[in-house]
């Protein structure tokens, strides 16, 4: 086995969710060691969108986070910090910069897809293409890599890497690679808390369109009742187990994300010594349980074992009823005065 050509002491901690556990691990890597949950609140994660034009999979786009990218950006912001990226045309010019900032000392995150990462089980290898992980060293073509929802660092293989990178199709990473070049000597944490809570509660209460917050969460379950009509029932079932996926299983740590905000919330109220915010974190997180029984439902449906009574309806009905006490949470949210 080649010797490393270098090899930077980066800390891996696993996380639930790729982008999230990437800033935490690369904000820790910088001397300020916070948690998953915190780095997703300050980042302002939390969202939510039905967008039926943009297809993963040839399904419509359900998001219960914001755009790519946004998390790690807005949370180095608040924290004083500046993330610098990069894209490419060819793979070879992508790696060879890559190589660069390794000798450079400096870890790197990548976007890349899934589908293209040897190291995932078969199982969970599915074309989605906004995948984190950081690079934090090289042994010959093999690259050391600190992916945030596997339990160990892995090794990857230049030649696949660079298929990852390139993917092609929705959220095209087009070979996009990140670093922070600098940190700063201190961080305002509540600060930077405050920002990030008054991001979240706007965002969800008063949305631009009417696909997003609470009103976009109302507009899902006006359409899910009409899938089966619209769609038949095998594609209707189609749609809903996307929906539950997305829900479930792409890092959020259950209930859309809710369980960590929920856990943002709570560390939050330590840390400005507000007992509101632990009162509205024990709220969302029995709205998460709610989001959860929508799936655990949902999959009966999909696998046509619901219990006699359940319908897409009853589906509908808990969709509005998590809009509407999220509704209530996160304008309360929004009048603190933090």
């Amino acid at each position: 086995m080649n010797k490393p050509v270098t090899e930077i002491p980066f800390v891996h901690r696993h996380a639930a969710h790729c982008e999230s556990g990437v800033s935490a691990n690369l904000f820790a890597y910088g001397g300020f060691p916070i948690s998953e949950a915190m780095a997703f609140g300050i980042g302002g994660g939390l969202f939510f969108a039905y967008l039926p034009f943009i297809r993963i999979d040839h399904l419509p786009l359900v998001t219960f986070r914001k755009e790519p990218g946004g998390i790690l950006r807005q949370a180095a912001k608040r924290l004083g910090m500046s993330v610098q990226s990069q894209h490419f045309r060819t793979p070879e010019k992508a790696s060879q910069a890559l190589d660069t900032l390794l000798e450079q000392g400096i870890p790197v995150g990548l976007q890349t897809g899934v589908y293209w990462l040897p190291y995932f089980p078969p199982a969970l290898r599915f074309h989605f293409n906004a995948h984190n992980l950081v690079v934090y060293g090289r042994q010959g073509d093999d690259y050391l890599i600190s992916d945030p929802v596997l339990d160990q660092p892995v090794i990857c293989h230049r030649h696949d890497l660079e298929r990852a990178r390139f993917a092609r199709g929705a959220l095209a990473p087009k070979g996009r690679m990140y670093w922070i070049p600098s940190y700063p000597q201190t961080i305002n944490l509540p600060s930077a808390i405050r920002e990030g809570i008054r991001e979240v509660a706007n965002r969800m209460t008063r949305p631009f369109l009417p696909i997003a917050g609470t009103r976009g969460i109302r507009f899902l379950a006006y359409r899910l009742e009409k899938w089966p009509e619209r769609l038949g029932e095998k594609s209707a079932r189609r749609h809903l187990g996307h929906l539950i996926r997305m829900q479930e299983e792409i890092g959020t740590g259950g209930g859309g994300f809710r369980f960590i905000y929920a856990a943002f919330l709570c560390e939050s109220a330590s840390i400005l010594e507000r007992t509101d915010l632990e009162r509205l974190s024990d709220d969302l997180t029995l709205i998460g349980d709610r989001w959860r029984d929508l799936a655990v439902l949902g999959t009966k449906l999909c696998k046509g074992r619901a219990e006699a009574g359940a319908t897409w309806h009853e589906l509908g009905d808990l969709l509005r009823e998590c809009a509407d006490r999220e509704q209530v949470l996160f304008t309360a949210l929004r009048r603190l005065t933090l």
